[in-house]
């Protein structure tokens, strides 16, 4: 009994490093989401005041298509890294990309699309960040892939990369636009 008393603080110590250890084989960008397979949530966002009128975004817009819902704003570095791909997959590989602009000041805002362009169908402003909240957001930029009945089926942590578009995201693309 007493050997078992001694032997108690070195499993412990090995059950510790062992749960440490399988924790740092997980991507943190590998986050799973209780939205996936759901409706997106109900939502209706003006436009940036002093865009262009596209009508803003509400949730009514993303059915019947295959979208995408990216996440971003002016003062978020990786946002600026992955515009080229948003754009790309918008104006040269058929997608739909829809855009909330997250808790940024409108003049930014619109600098910001002025100097990089603007590839989106459609921009909603989230200024309170009450919006982005209902969709699990707790950081930019963040993606969601659509599906026609306004179904999230895909969610991607920070900016997409060529790799992850061509591996994960437009397979999933043809798959939902096919079935």
């Amino acid at each position: 009994m007493r050997r078992l008393l001694y032997l108690l603080p070195f499993l412990l110590f090995i059950g510790v490093g062992v749960a440490f250890y399988l924790g740092f084989q997980r991507d943190p960008r590998d986050i799973p989401s209780a939205l996936i397979d759901k409706p997106a949530p109900t939502f209706d966002l003006p436009a940036i005041p002093g865009q262009p009128a596209t009508g803003g975004l509400s949730s009514a817009k993303l059915t019947g298509d295959v979208t995408l819902v990216n996440v971003f704003a002016s003062w978020c570095i990786p946002c600026k890294a992955e515009h080229p791909v948003i754009t790309r997959l918008s104006r040269e590989q058929g997608v739909t990309v829809f855009g909330i602009n997250y808790k940024d000041k409108p003049e930014d805002a619109l600098t910001w699309l002025a100097r990089n362009g603007n590839p989106y169908a459609a921009i909603g402003a989230d200024q309170d960040g009450r919006v982005s909240i209902d969709w699990g957001v707790y950081g930019v930029p963040e993606s969601y892939l659509i599906d026609r009945q306004g179904r999230i089926r895909f969610k991607h942590v920070g900016p997409l990369t060529p790799q992850v578009v061509e591996q994960q995201l437009l397979p999933m693309v043809k798959h939902l636009r096919q079935g």
